[in-house]
C-alpha cells in the first residue's frame, strides 16, 4: 500500500510561486496515477492536476492551466506541483492523492489514497 505525505505549502504574495511535493512510500508507486486536489474554506474539494503512472500524460483544471505544472519522479517516489502566478483564489488546502485508474482522474471517488494536505495561502 502506498502512503502519501505532502510538503511545501506556505504563505506567498499574489503573483508569486510555490512548489508542492508529495512523497510516497511503497513499492508500487508507478502503478498509481497521482492527482492534486484542493479545498478552500466552505467549498468542496476540487481537482487541480493529475499525472499518469508513467508520467506521460497530464491533465489540469482550466483554472490552473498554464500556471501550474505537475511532474513525477518514479525513481524517487515523488510528485510535484509547481505553482506560478498564484492568485488569491488559489488559497486552499492542497491534497495529493493516488488512483490506479487514470481514466477517473477528475473524480474524488476514484482515488483511494490521500495525503494529509498542506496549506497554501496567497495574499493580495
Amino acid at each position: 500500500q502506498v502512503q502519501l505525505v505532502e510538503s511545501g505549502g506556505g504563505l506567498v504574495q499574489a503573483g508569486g510561486s510555490l512548489r508542492l511535493s508529495c512523497a510516497a512510500s511503497g513499492r508500487t508507486f508507478s502503478n498509481y496515477a497521482l492527482g492534486w486536489f484542493r479545498q478552500a474554506p466552505g467549498k468542496e474539494r476540487e481537482f487541480v492536476a493529475a499525472i499518469s503512472g508513467s508520467g506521460g500524460m497530464t491533465d489540469y483544471a482550466s483554472s490552473v492551466k498554464g500556471r501550474f505544472s505537475i511532474s513525477r519522479d518514479n525513481a524517487k517516489n515523488t510528485v510535484d506541483l509547481q505553482m506560478n502566478s498564484l492568485k488569491v483564489e488559489d488559497t486552499a488546502v492542497y491534497y495529493c492523492a493516488g488512483t490506479r485508474d487514470y481514466g477517473g482522474r477528475l473524480y474524488l471517488a476514484h482515488y483511494d489514497i490521500w495525503g494529509q494536505g498542506t496549506q497554501v495561502t496567497v495574499s493580495s
